[in-house]
């Protein structure tokens, strides 16, 4: 089916976004999902006291312990997943010039 187009007339539940202070990051990996796939990552981060994980093919990630952050994720049944291609660097337009 094309890109864009969906059946029936059913919501998409928004994307929940989280920002703050990144805390702690543990790697784990690289782990290899299936043949032709490059390693992935998994990173366990604890943003203001929340645990979430993210997992990418980068071996390290764009921001580090002590910075601003903010991101997209879903909750899941096994936690907190952040999106792909999401975690940056929070900016503050107060600070910024």
């Amino acid at each position: 089916m094309a890109g864009g187009f969906r059946r029936g007339n059913r919501r998409r539940t928004p994307k929940l976004e989280a920002r703050g202070e990144l805390e702690s990051v543990e790697r784990e990996g690289p782990f290899k999902e299936w043949l032709g796939m490059p390693d992935l990552y998994r990173f366990h981060l604890v943003v203001d006291g929340v645990a979430y994980s993210y997992q990418t093919e980068d071996a390290e990630l764009p921001v580090k312990v002590g910075d601003r952050v903010v991101f997209r994720y879903k909750e899941t049944k096994a936690g907190k997943w952040v999106d792909r291609n999401s975690l940056g660097k929070a900016i503050d337009p107060s600070t910024y010039q």
